[in-house]
């Protein structure tokens, strides 16, 4: 499959936005700031002007208080200076809102100028020299008047412009912050989640799922992952299998034991009938004759019913839910292993004969066998296994039972009890864990009670266990009943 994206092109990807971003915001502050700075030296040269043409208005009525000619050439240099200013003309004063009262104080000085040099050629008892000094002090007065004006507009636009530049920066930073918020949320998506539903399938994996994991997203590093851990679970399935396999032959081995000692009754019953008829062949009486066959008939059919039992638990086949007695399956199951039982164990059963379970027989007898055989094991000495079972309603609440085990609808509980040592609250919370085992090495591989747990998981049931140190061990079982035979088991247990 051809994969077009990865969580590398993703990274890289914001990576870049939030890079581009960051050189756009820094050109665009390097901009602004010039504009600024820029402003600033229109101010502080508009600032020039109206200082400039403060000290013309300065030495002018000193001029005119005393006359004197040094006064009046203070007067002229300020005029040369402020007319030097104004020489850049536009190009000084490009970022000027009204470049237009420039050329009007060029107009205003260039005239200044010429009037103060008429007053100051004007002899002292001439009548024209009152007008021309008031003509000097208006045109003074408005070149004051021109240059304050410009300082007011440029001070109002420099703190406009700040203005503008703080509130700009505020919006950029916030607005970033929350592209990267939506940024990094994207990302949380793309990434994030696909991560945190592997955990989770991973979790359910350790749980004891097996199915096939579909890739959370077509990024190559996830679908990457996913196919290592679906190749993973194939593995563990087989390995598994065989472990099963091996844990199975094992039970089968006890069962081998059991069935030998079983199967000899009958064998030596046939063996003492065929003696007989042998001895009396063409003697005896025929109705005698008719006895002994119909026992060897007998014998061999229970023969043949432990054989097959054998071959039933030993054959490999699909789960198949039947309708069996309990009470017939487990005194079965106690039947083969009776070699092992001690004589000073007693084993009792508290069920009614006709409860009958709705359940693969092959497996339930194999989570008899290995409950039994761990409840023996944890016998040292004297002791007893009681096995109770109970049909329960729905509605129906059984106190002596977990409240962790719960299975909705009808069900059958059953509990299986052992006098054995117990154990502690850190091995009974590991006793359904593969491989966990408190038996010396070489005495089991930890698999039984594992087994036991998904036989129970296959019939939609559940299992659990309670235990105290030296007071022994109770494992209580939860069937479900199907409802087609809930009505006759009721009445047949009742």
């Amino acid at each position: 499959m051809l994969l077009h994206s990865s969580l590398r092109q993703k990274i890289t990807f914001a990576y870049l936005v939030v890079a581009v971003l960051i050189l756009a915001v820094s050109v665009f502050t390097f901009e602004s700031l010039k504009r600024v700075e820029a402003r600033i030296l229109m101010s502080e040269r508009i600032s020039g002007l109206f200082e400039t043409a403060m000290e013309i208005r300065r030495f002018e009525r000193n001029y005119f208080l005393h006359a004197q000619a040094t006064d009046l050439a203070e007067n002229a240099v300020y005029i040369d200076r402020i007319e030097a200013m104004l020489s850049g003309g536009h190009q000084s004063f490009a970022l000027l809102e009204a470049p237009g009262q420039i050329e009007a104080l060029q107009e205003k000085t260039a005239r200044y100028r010429q009037q103060i040099s008429l007053y100051a050629a004007t002899p002292a008892g001439s009548p024209l020299r009152s007008s021309r000094e008031e003509q000097v002090r208006v045109t003074g007065k408005e070149l004051v008047s021109i240059t304050e004006t410009l300082v007011q507009t440029e001070r109002q636009l420099l703190q406009s412009s700040l203005t503008t530049f703080r509130i700009t920066l505020v919006f950029i930073v916030v607005g970033l912050a929350l592209f990267m918020i939506a940024l990094g949320q994207a990302l949380s998506r793309r990434i994030s989640q696909p991560l945190q539903q592997m955990e989770d399938n991973v979790a359910a994996i350790s749980a004891g799922r097996r199915d096939t994991l579909p890739p959370p997203s077509q990024d190559r590093e996830i679908v990457s992952i996913t196919l290592a851990f679906n190749q993973m679970l194939k593995e563990l399935e087989v390995r598994q299998k065989h472990l099963l396999r091996s844990e199975k032959l094992a039970s089968l081995g006890t069962l081998l034991s059991g069935v030998a000692h079983e199967l000899n009754n009958p064998l030596s019953n046939i063996w003492s009938s065929c003696q007989i008829l042998q001895e009396e062949l063409g003697e005896a009486d025929p109705s005698h004759q008719r006895v002994l066959l119909a026992q060897i008939d007998e014998q061999c059919e229970r023969a043949r019913h432990i054989v097959s039992s054998l071959r039933d638990f030993a054959r490999e086949r699909r789960f198949s839910r039947e309708h069996f007695s309990l009470r017939e399956l487990v005194e079965q199951t106690l039947r083969f292993i009776k070699s092992e039982i001690p004589g000073q164990v007693a084993i009792t059963l508290d069920f009614a004969d006709t409860l009958y379970l709705d359940a693969d027989r092959q497996r339930m007898q194999q989570v008899f066998l290995n409950l039994i055989k761990n409840a023996l094991d944890a016998i040292s000495g004297s002791g007893s296994i009681d096995i109770t079972a109970r049909p329960r309603r729905e509605d129906e609440t059984s106190p002596a039972f977990p409240s962790d085990c719960e299975v909705k609808g009808d069900t059958i509980d059953i509990s299986i009890r052992d006098s054995g040592a117990g154990m502690s609250a850190e091995c009974l919370s590991r006793i359904f864990d593969p491989f966990f085992t408190t038996k010396d090495v070489g005495h089991g591989m930890g698999l039984g009670l594992f087994i036991v747990y998904q036989i129970i998981e296959e019939h939609e049931g559940c299992i659990t266990a309670s235990s105290t140190q030296g007071q022994g061990t109770t494992f209580f079982i939860r069937l479900p009943r199907l409802s087609e035979h809930v009505g006759s088991q009721d009445a047949e247990a009742g």
